[in-house]
């Protein structure tokens, strides 16, 4: 009886543990919109007031995740990593926005990216409420598929 109730938790546990893992899609995907969020915030403020290099603002932004592999492959005039989590809309998007950093004028490149905030903050929120109801949903799926292994164990 008690192999079956540890086994039983152990089972719990772990689909719990997998719900969570399966939610880490979005997770990512809201990280990387923050980041590329606040980047964007960044040089549009380096563009207008300070001026500081590219490369320098680039390895200034690199504090890792997935954005700073993007920024890396960008700086080192590699091609641009490809994400599970981003749809082929948004990769091209991606594509344009990194087509245009550092290649023109402040002033047309000011524009431009100026033109790119709001939809990376809608963008940027729509990922994390995403994030939030399928990393919770995911979770409680787990939890409750492993309740259910636990019951036909008992």
């Amino acid at each position: 009886m008690w192999i079956k109730l540890l086994v039983g938790v152990l089972l719990v546990a772990a689909s719990a543990g997998g719900g969570y893992l399966a939610a880490e899609k979005y997770r990512l995907r809201a990280a990387y919109f923050a980041a590329w969020s606040d980047f964007n915030a960044r040089y549009l403020n380096e563009l207008a007031y300070t001026r500081t290099p590219l490369g320098e603002l680039i390895k200034a932004h690199a504090e890792g995740g997935e954005f700073a592999k993007t920024l890396a492959a960008f700086s080192e005039r590699k091609a641009l990593p490809r994400t599970a989590y981003l749809t082929p809309e948004e990769e091209e998007k991606r594509g344009e926005y990194f087509s245009m950093l550092g290649r023109s004028d402040a002033s047309s490149q000011l524009a431009f990216f100026r033109a790119r905030e709001p939809q990376l903050e809608q963008a940027r929120e729509e990922s994390a409420k995403d994030a939030k109801a399928k990393s919770e949903l995911a979770a409680k799926l787990g939890l409750l598929a492993g309740l259910a292994v636990l019951i036909f164990l008992l």
